[in-house]
């Protein structure tokens, strides 16, 4: 040792040339690298009260190595309070400041002014619906942002946790049917009493997505005699399997697409569709209508003959309101009364259950994320996207390009 036992008790510490001397081990100075820095927004399109990120995830994400920075009131609408971000670790900051980060996480569509604020060499992450907004994906790659749309994760078992479309479409099928039962001047189950008996609501869902499926539970567990009608002949055991019946119809052809998904029907077809739904919708008390096909305009399944044909005071729910509508006297956002029957055209029914839909959306970008990023001489840094199925398949802008190819 550097220094003799006397020398130590009596606070000795003059060199002892009789020892070695032993210099002190070198300590290696660990230089704290920046934090790559997640920005939360508030949401800017009307009536959307949903948030990218709830508490529960911005801890996961400064656990995993980020600088979170949330603006202020961002959650209010969803009822997430600025204390329990800030508790979670979170930074509360101006629009401006939330904008300016390395990766920027939201909602909706950014407007022309939020893009103009986002850093060169960015990342977004959001529902950018690529098929009809090219201008905005111009936007973008032309402030030099990799923008995801999350409408574009692939529908496969690795990807199943990053789903935005089935977890808010789930929240979308549910929410309509609380919306049908709020509007229909009748019971939706049966009810027996001493005044007489309500014979359960004829409850028809056309499309069995996940949104269709959804509504089928849940109406179905609110007493409703429920059938579905989908061009997919592959659904039939899922609808079975939620208790209710599966409709045939006899229209030549089938719609199965790639991907899960329903692809167009032929012009006959569609003639031959419609025709037969058209009679079939007459017994039904409410039609829950979710038909989509991607980057398509809706399929006209709910014609106006059939509307006249529905009993007065008959509800019909069009989910596809906004793209076109299943139902031509739908309007978007708006809700209709026409030949007795109650046309209802919500765009956003997620919206009108932030609190989860904010977290079950949170959780698939938190999921998205982690697959993004990598960590690197203790700081973590952007992987190569084009190098993962999920990434390359959601990237829509790239390099100061439009990377997106409309199918």
């Amino acid at each position: 040792m550097p220094f003799s036992d006397n020398q130590l008790k009596n606070n000795d510490f003059s060199p002892n040339v009789n020892t070695a001397w032993h210099p002190l081990p070198q300590v290696k100075v660990l230089v704290k690298k920046a934090l790559m820095k997640i920005g939360i927004p508030k949401e800017t399109i009307p009536g959307e009260s949903r948030v990218a990120a709830v508490p529960e995830i911005i801890k996961k994400f400064c656990s995993k190595g980020f600088a979170v920075c949330v603006e202020v009131s961002a959650g209010e609408s969803a009822h997430f309070a600025d204390d329990a971000y800030a508790q979670a670790g979170a930074r509360l900051v101006g629009t401006d400041e939330a904008l300016d980060a390395d990766l920027v996480l939201k909602v909706g569509l950014p407007a022309p002014g939020e893009i103009d604020k986002m850093r060169e060499g960015s990342v977004l992450c959001a529902l950018l619906d690529p098929c009809r907004n090219e201008e905005v994906l111009a936007r973008l790659a032309g402030k030099g942002v990799t923008a995801l749309a999350m409408e574009l994760i692939p529908r496969t078992t690795r990807a199943q946790s990053m789903d935005v479309l089935s977890s808010q479409a789930g929240i979308a099928g549910y929410r309509a049917v609380i919306e049908a039962a709020s509007h229909y001047p009748r019971f939706f189950p049966m009810m027996m009493t001493s005044a007489g008996a309500a014979r359960p609501a004829k409850f028809i869902v056309l499309g069995a997505g996940v949104a269709g499926l959804q509504a089928i539970a849940t109406a179905r567990r609110l007493g409703c005699d429920v059938e579905a009608f989908d061009v997919r002949p592959a659904v039939r055991e899922e609808i079975q399997s939620l208790g209710a019946k599966f409709i045939e119809l006899d229209i030549g052809e089938t719609g199965a697409g790639e991907g899960g998904y329903a692809k167009e029907l032929s012009e006959e077809g569609k003639k031959r569709q419609q025709a037969a739904l058209t009679e079939y919708l007459k017994k039904a008390n409410v039609i829950v209508s979710t038909a989509l096909i991607p980057c398509r305009d809706a399929p006209v399944l709910v014609t106006e003959e059939a509307v006249k044909g529905l009993a007065e005071g008959s509800v019909v729910i069009d989910l596809a309101a906004g793209f076109g509508g299943n139902c031509p006297s739908s309007k978007p956002d708006q809700v209709v009364v026409e030949h007795g029957v109650t046309i209802i055209g919500h765009t956003n029914y997620p919206a009108m259950v932030p609190g989860d839909a904010s977290a079950f959306y949170a959780r698939n970008l938190f999921n998205l994320v982690s697959i993004l990023v990598e960590e690197k001489e203790g700081a973590l840094s952007w992987k190569d996207f084009t190098e993962d199925d999920i990434s390359a398949a959601a990237t829509v802008t790239r390099g100061k390009k439009v990377v997106y190819a409309k199918p």
